[in-house]
């Protein structure tokens, strides 16, 4: 398979990414604007309050540990948790743990990319999507680069795909941590929104957030598409 036939595979998945995250912020704006759903909602939110204060940081250190375990694995998000955190912890002390969780998980995939290698990273993502983002994090020659495939990829490939590829950890670690704060901004605000019934702020929240994504998966494919890269990993910043 040619290198046109593979940025066109990732397009389409990203494509269907990008409908699954529209879908789900659309319900979940729906979910605001219908009174008796938001209020059943908001009722959950409520019986967790009081147990999160009891235990306010044994609460912070769960809510830490499961945004990075959602920074690593693509099947749990913190979105169904994140209105439970603003209204426990409010939204700066919530955006500083949110980050700071993904930034641990990311840390984490990268550790396991880098001393356990591609027989435990398979473990985590699939074979052959680890493959193809591997073959574009080769072409990765500065750290502006290196953000852009931090922004434009999900979350839980970052990580593992540099930690295999020789990226220095420095390196990764700053632009995993740039990368990640726009989106656990737009987390907080998607979650405070939810609280306060503004589904018109949650919606273009929700479809400025989409957006951003896909404008930096475009920028990543003309990047990937672009000649006089180098093809060495160890080339990597």
């Amino acid at each position: 398979m040619n290198m046109i036939q593979r940025d066109r595979r990732l397009t389409w998945q990203h494509r269907r990414r990008i409908v699954i995250l529209l879908v789900m912020i659309g319900a979940i704006a729906l979910v605001a604007a219908i009174e008796p759903l938001h209020r059943v909602a908001r009722s959950v939110v409520a019986l967790a309050e009081p147990i999160i204060h009891q235990h306010a940081v044994a609460g912070a250190i769960v809510f830490v540990l499961l945004s990075a375990l959602s920074a690593m694995v693509v099947f749990f998000s913190t979105a169904v948790i994140t209105p439970i955190a603003v209204d426990a912890f409010g939204p700066l002390l919530t955006l500083l743990l949110l980050w700071l969780g993904w930034i641990l998980g990311a840390l984490a995939a990268y550790a396991i990319g880098r001393f356990f290698g591609r027989r435990v990273v398979t473990w985590f993502l699939d074979p052959r999507k680890l493959q193809e983002y591997e073959r574009r994090a080769e072409r990765l020659v500065s750290f502006r680069h290196l953000l852009l495939f931090q922004l434009a990829v999900p979350s839980e490939i970052p990580g593992y795909v540099l930690g295999l590829s020789g990226c220095r950890l420095r390196t990764f670690a700053a632009a995993a941590a740039l990368g990640e704060l726009p989106f656990a901004i737009g987390a907080v605000y998607l979650g405070e929104s939810f609280l306060q019934r503004n589904y018109f702020l949650l919606l273009t929240i929700g479809i400025t957030g989409v957006g951003f994504s896909w404008l930096a998966f475009r920028r990543a494919t003309a990047m990937w598409s672009s000649e006089g890269t180098s093809n060495d990993p160890r080339g990597l910043p």
